[in-house]
């Protein structure tokens, strides 16, 4: 029988791309970085078939990009996307120009936007989110991309509010099968989902019950019975039917036919804020969220006490999963893209912090660990497994 792998742990960071490492019985941790120059880096995934790695991310200053390693995270190289301020600065600086290495190269987005926000490898597409909400797809892992604007000509584009980090698409969710399904979340203009491969998308934010919907709890949804269209962060449970689940600004919520329609299933954990979602491996009806004490409120665990909640029945009854977090002053936040889970038995789950720590537990929740500290913010947390 073939011996697991090691287990890295990706970070994306606004210091760069981290990498901390494992050894195939989850122990041992080491970090590495920080990788891509130091970039604020706001997605790192890895595919676990050739081991390759891609980081995107980017901003005011160096603008958007994509970075690639095949190399286990040793050698990466960029693809820029669009432009910065410090092109700005190169093209009237020649020594600023020189001392940077810049060349007065066109970039194939021009300054549409200023990140990438969120990366996702399947079907042999690397697909990549942005801010301002964009959708790109590179079919030649990463060299090139395109946009697909079926999206972005979405009827309802000129409504998209943003939230508070901006017009970000967030999260991508291919379906397993099917290439020419997916599933995005844009903060803030909701669950939007297509079946051609991205030639048309239906926005798919209803409530289960929105027929006799008068008035709802959402203090961020509209009036038609749509569940609020500031979705954080979504995940496709395990198995054939298309189970969603998703953590919004106002609740957590359940989708049984693909986000056609939601139920919120809220209710037992201590607040209706927080950011990151994660669902078992193998099991539909596990999950985890890390609740945060409100919008207004600071966006710390409550009571500064953190607990993971873990729901095994679908989220109709929730538990506290508080051993080895910290149970007093704690005052971090996780970020929406900030937990992530690796395939074992028993299932791993991950999770890192804006003040720099990452916690995993090795036993799907009952006990945690901090595998490693002292690190930039954590912006994003994903788990390369070729177990």
């Amino acid at each position: 029988m073939p011996q697991p792998s090691p287990v890295i742990v990706l970070l994306g960071t606004s210091k760069g791309a981290f990498l901390v490492s494992g050894k195939a019985d989850r122990s041992g941790w080491s970090v590495s970085g920080p990788h891509c120059e130091g970039w604020p880096i706001n997605h790192v995934i890895g595919d676990p078939e050739t081991g390759t790695l891609w980081a995107g991310g980017g901003g005011e200053f160096t603008g958007a990009g994509v970075w690639r390693s095949d190399d286990g995270g040793e050698n990466w190289t960029k693809t820029r996307l669009t432009r910065g301020m410090m092109d700005d600065w190169a093209a009237g600086d020649p020594d600023f120009a020189q001392m940077i290495g810049w060349t007065d190269a066109s970039l194939p987005f021009a300054d549409a936007f200023q990140q990438v926000w969120s990366l996702n490898h399947a079907h042999g597409t690397l697909y990549a989110g942005t801010k301002p909400a964009r959708l790109l797809a590179s079919r030649d892992g990463g060299e090139t991309f395109e946009h697909l604007d079926g999206l972005a000509n979405h009827p309802s584009a000129d409504s998209w509010n943003p939230g508070a980090a901006g017009l970000t698409l967030h999260t991508i969710v291919p379906h397993p099968a099917n290439p020419q399904a997916m599933w995005v979340g844009i903060s803030a203009a909701g669950v939007f989902a297509t079946e051609d491969g991205g030639a048309t998308w239906e926005r798919r934010n209803r409530l289960s019950n929105a027929e006799a919907c008068e008035g709802h709890s959402h203090p961020a949804a509209p009036a038609d019975g749509e569940t609020g269209h500031c979705v954080h962060n979504m995940m496709r449970a395990p198995g054939a039917a298309d189970v969603l689940y998703q953590q919004n600004h106002h609740g957590v919520w359940r989708s049984a036919d693909g986000g056609r329609s939601w139920d919120e299933i809220t209710a037992g954990l201590p607040s209706t804020f927080g950011f990151p979602i994660r669902v078992h491996p193998r099991d539909p009806q596990t999950v985890w969220t890390v609740p945060l004490n409100g919008d207004m409120a600071g966006r710390f665990p409550p009571d500064a006490a953190c607990a993971v909640y873990r729901s095994r029945d679908g989220g109709e009854s929730w538990e506290a999963c508080r051993e080895g977090l910290p149970q007093e002053g704690c005052f971090f936040t996780v970020l929406r893209q900030a937990m992530a889970g690796d395939g074992r038995d028993p299932a791993g789950v991950y999770f890192g912090t804006n003040s720099g720590s990452v916690f995993a537990s090795f036993d799907e929740g009952d006990s945690w660990d901090e595998i490693a500290r002292h690190l930039p913010t954590i912006l994003s947390v994903e788990v390369m497994d070729r177990a």
